[in-house]
């Protein structure tokens, strides 16, 4: 059978993004590379996602995957080469990434602005009111840096513990996996530019480095530039794939298949998309979206970390 082909909806400097980058390098995996902006509004991308504007976003045909916890798993379904969990339970390196990143994103940042001071303001602005819904300027962050800066590195001190073995390159063991990426990103977030050194210096970094410099070699794969535009044709050309999760039992009160919902992040970002829902488990859930630019689409969401409502 062979391979759908994979479009990557990003931006250079999106942490997440750098996530399933790394992945496509592990996998060595051919892609579609879409380059978008790093704030809204994104009109070529709205009609693919109903709204939803985290980044990055994988296309693959008329199914569309939000939030890199459901986008490395259907990788790893979908697309050949080396398993994203080798060496560790996959459920292992899906619970251990969900909880670091939720701990320590706010601090990461906190530590990132601290050395690199605001950025710009239409930025700050978007992630006060859209976004993070907190004030990341250096004003507002630098009081609490010596807080943000203990809790990354707890984790780092963790993290080099879990990598003390000579023996072991990575954190699966002999080949890097979903849970290294899980680490590195929030890393890169706080290293990536001349301020490096400085990171490394402040959070003890230096044990780690040749772990990050092996999982830096990994590359990103063999990406090929798409415009937005073919995107979009792409998804109108094609028809979503069958739904084959299992549908377990809908615990939510008026939830159904067929049933009008919304899907929001419970964290950040907290913007609805509206759909009909497909199916729901433990994991995943999918929605059926109609969009008059690309047809009928398919929008996929991990089951942590977003919320699912019936629409009254």
């Amino acid at each position: 059978m062979p391979q759908p082909a994979l479009v990557l909806h990003h931006y250079g400097s999106s942490p997440y993004s750098e996530k399933i980058r790394l992945a496509f390098g592990i996998k060595g995996l051919h892609w579609a590379s879409v380059e978008i902006a790093a704030l809204p509004p994104r009109p070529l991308l709205d009609p693919l996602t109903g709204g939803y504007r985290r980044v990055p976003v994988l296309q693959v045909g008329a199914d569309i995957y939000c939030d890199t916890n459901v986008i490395l798993p259907a990788l790893d379904r979908l697309a050949s080469g080396p398993s994203l969990y080798a060496g560790l339970p996959a459920g292992l390196s899906k619970a251990a990434t969900f909880g670091f990143e939720r701990d320590v994103w706010l601090a990461a940042i906190g530590v990132r602005v601290h050395f690199t001071g605001d950025g710009p303001a239409d930025f700050l602005r978007d992630r006060k009111e859209d976004y993070l819904y907190i004030d990341m300027s250096h004003a507002a962050m630098e009081p609490d840096y010596l807080r943000h800066r203990q809790r990354v590195a707890a984790h780092v001190a963790w993290l080099a513990d879990a990598l003390s073995d000579p023996g072991r390159p990575f954190l699966g063991g002999n080949q890097p996996g979903a849970l290294d990426l899980g680490y590195f990103h929030v890393l890169w977030l706080m290293r990536n530019g001349p301020h490096a050194e400085a990171v490394d210096h402040a959070l003890g970094l230096e044990p780690i480095l040749p772990w990050y410099a092996r999982v830096t070699a990994l590359g990103h794969g063999r990406p090929t530039a798409l415009s937005p535009e073919a995107a979009l044709t792409l998804a109108r050309d094609a028809e979503p794939a069958p739904i084959e999760m299992r549908v377990a039992g809908m615990e939510a009160p008026g939830l159904a298949v067929g049933r009008a919902v919304t899907v929001t992040p419970d964290d950040f970002a907290r913007i609805p998309v509206r759909g009909s829902l497909l199916a729901l488990d433990a994991e995943r859930i999918v929605i059926r979206r109609e969009d008059e630019k690309v047809g009928t689409i398919h929008l996929h969401f991990p089951r942590a970390g977003f919320e699912v409502a019936a629409i009254a």
